[in-house]
């Protein structure tokens, strides 16, 4: 039996009806290729946000758009994102066989997810992923942007860095496989403060220093740093972007939250 995750927070962080969620990627996305510098060819990894479309959307689309000269050429896609609704020891995976958003089916890639199963740190966990919005907000943006892809999707919770990396070095492969992190930055802080924390972090992940980054100033920090892990191993390069956060896109400045777009080549 074809098993499906279908969407769990359309309507609520994006739009639910499938015209109103092509109209609003595709405004974030044209406005991010007149404000985005190009890079110099497509990158191996992005780290991108995980709010609602109107606060971060603008942010996300900016990792979003490098990736346009490359949509006929990834055919996977690694996405991690941290744990928010149910705790989790290390990676799980799901069990099914596609996310479902409002633009369609993404099939996973059950045979990439066979080689980190056997890893002790990664589990099959429905539950993990049944509400989580860090992976489901990335989707309508991958699908817009990319020609057909399979997904290996993995919500990371309680797990050490160097599992991360390991992950990822299992799935890195060549090209073809695009990995994507999934994180916000600093949380509910006044503007300016939040200014300073995201400057910080933007400086350890440029730099490559993952373990600059302490757990108030990235949701997504452990996959963050897994991935900056393998990076650095490979001698790759980080680049910021887009950092922002709810002050800068549709919220009040007392209290915000931090975004950042990143690419890794």
């Amino acid at each position: 039996m074809y098993k499906i995750r279908g969407p769990a927070v359309a309507g609520t962080f994006y739009p639910e009806n499938p015209s109103v969620l092509e109209a609003t990627v595709r405004n974030y996305l044209d406005d991010a290729r007149v404000h985005s510098a190009e890079t110099a060819g497509p990158p191996k990894a992005i780290i991108a946000p995980h709010a609602g479309f109107i606060y971060s959307g603008p942010v996300a689309a900016s990792a979003y758009v490098q990736l346009e000269q490359a949509r006929d050429r990834i055919e996977r896609v690694v996405l991690h994102g941290p744990a928010h609704r149910y705790p989790v020891r290390g990676l799980a995976a799901p069990s099914g066989d596609a996310f479902e958003t409002p633009l369609g089916r993404v099939p996973i890639d059950r045979e990439a997810l066979g080689r980190v199963l056997a890893l002790e740190c990664v589990e099959i966990v429905d539950h993990a992923h049944a509400s989580e919005h860090s992976l489901e907000v990335h989707l309508p943006f991958l699908q817009l942007i990319l020609d057909d892809f399979s997904l290996i999707p993995l919500v990371v919770g309680d797990a050490d860095p160097e599992e991360v990396r390991t992950v990822l070095d299992l799935l890195w492969d060549g090209p073809e496989t695009l990995i994507v992190v999934s994180s916000d930055l600093s949380h509910y802080h006044d503007y300016s403060t939040a200014l300073l924390m995201d400057r910080g972090t933007t400086k350890a992940i440029e730099t490559l220093r993952p373990e600059d980054i302490d757990y108030e100033q990235a949701c997504g920090r452990i996959p963050i740093q897994g991935l900056l892990l393998a990076a650095r191993t490979r001698g790759m390069r980080v680049r910021a972007l887009d950092v922002r956060n709810s002050g800068d896109t549709a919220g009040p400045r007392d209290a915000v939250v931090g975004y950042g777009a990143y690419v890794v080549a």
